[in-house]
């Protein structure tokens, strides 16, 4: 597929302008034509990774000739099962839905072969058109493209998804691509800041930030509410991160962007264990924030019961998130992180953790109002955008403590 035909720039301000007359004020100005054209791109460019890896993992000829499942390719390929079971059905997946694989069901589960002949794609010529349109992306193919190397080693089991992930050589890759200087990553911060803006009570507020990373979620946070004169309000934001590395780099992005912000504080926490137990009062919240970071709790229900007991009657849980539009939807930056074992294999429930990684607007809806949240809502409702914007990922669930 030549580069022009995955979206022309006409087609791109198309789009970019249908969406700003159906989103929300709060959460529309970063979804330009630009960011349009670049997210296609940057689907592209791990489409043509995936091929990639399907052939020199053994993939492409494991699926050649006789249908099978899942467990059987990765058998025929002589994978290790348990690492490479997520990784790929959703690979298997996402060339089902371009029509690469054909999909049949047998006893219950799909199954997979070969349409035709595995194409060769050259992921280079996708990254020279990002550098045109947007270079800001780049981090985002720099991390996709490093990760692609290893992928076959990772699924053969030589290697585990964290000694690949975060290595102490590629820790500067998060550092680049968890940015607001990132334009794949930057909308992620910005809906969510824009969602609490909206959400945000009245008067004084306590905040505290779970999984704050690198700080680029905070930092377009408290951007924000300066900008919306909330800044007189806010009387603690505590800023958590369980990685050390992160939680330092963390601490002087923020402390060297607010030098005046006396009301922020930071520590440890670990989402999977008891809030109270680290240090969190019961009540003590107004507003638990979070930016891609509750699911990869491994106990979506615990974290969220520790959410909810830590806020106040009327507070409220903000988070930011890549939804999935449908359950099976593969969604391209899924590709990186199916390599996380907190990614891909938590605790599951039936009907709203049925998966690792992502979640419809449905199943976090469900797993809200089993933590006995209320007033759950999206912004934007892609649910009920999805018909019509079927790849728009971006939203922030917002859920209130009753009073």
């Amino acid at each position: 597929m030549a580069i022009e035909e995955v979206i022309d720039l006409g087609e791109a301000h198309k789009m970019a302008s249908d969406l700003s007359e159906v989103l929300p004020a709060r959460v529309r100005a970063p979804f330009t034509a630009s960011f349009v054209r670049s997210a296609r791109l940057y689907d592209e460019f791990v489409h043509r990774l995936v091929f990639s890896v399907f052939r020199t993992s053994g993939l492409a000829a494991a699926v050649t000739g006789e249908p099978g499942t899942a467990e059987e390719i990765i058998a025929r390929a002589g994978l290790e099962p348990a690492r490479a079971r997520v990784p790929v059905e959703w690979i298997l997946r996402r060339l089902s839905h371009r029509c690469v694989l054909e999909q049949t069901d047998g006893h219950g589960q799909p199954r997979f072969r070969v349409r035709a002949a595995v194409p060769e794609l050259d992921p280079a010529s996708v990254l020279e058109e990002q550098h045109r349109q947007d270079p800001s992306w780049l981090p985002s193919y720099v991390l996709a493209e490093t990760v692609a190397r290893d992928y076959p080693a990772f699924l053969r089991g030589e290697r585990t998804g964290e000694e690949i992930l975060f290595s102490p050589s590629r820790l500067r890759l998060w550092v680049d691509f968890f940015s607001n200087d990132n334009g794949l990553y930057a909308v992620n911060n910005l809906v969510g800041a824009g969602a609490v803006e909206e959400w945000l009570p009245p008067g004084p507020v306590a905040i505290m930030e779970l999984g704050g990373g690198l700080g680029s979620g905070a930092a377009a946070l408290l951007d924000g509410l300066r900008r919306a004169g909330r800044w007189p309000d806010i009387r603690e934001y505590r800023f958590t991160e369980l990685v050390p590395f992160f939680l330092r780099r963390g601490q002087h992005t923020l402390q060297t962007r607010f030098p005046e912000a006396s009301f922020l504080k930071f520590g440890s926490l670990d989402m999977n264990r008891s809030f109270e137990e680290q240090g969190v009062a019961p009540g003590s919240l107004s507003l638990v924030y979070a930016v891609n970071t509750l699911h990869v709790a491994r106990d979506l229900d615990l974290t969220i019961r520790g959410i909810f007991h830590s806020l106040a009657p009327g507070g409220r849980l903000v988070a930011s998130e890549c939804i999935r539009t449908t359950p099976a939807q593969a969604v391209y930056i899924e590709f990186i992180f199916n390599l996380m074992e907190t990614f891909r294999s938590p605790v599951l429930h039936p009907t709203y953790r049925p998966n690792g990684g992502f979640l419809t607007p449905e199943q976090w809806l469900g797993a809200m109002k089993a933590g006995a949240f209320a007033d759950v809502v999206v912004l934007p409702d892609i649910a009920a955008l999805r018909d019509r914007f079927p790849d728009f990922n971006v939203g922030a669930v917002g859920a209130t403590r009753p009073s």
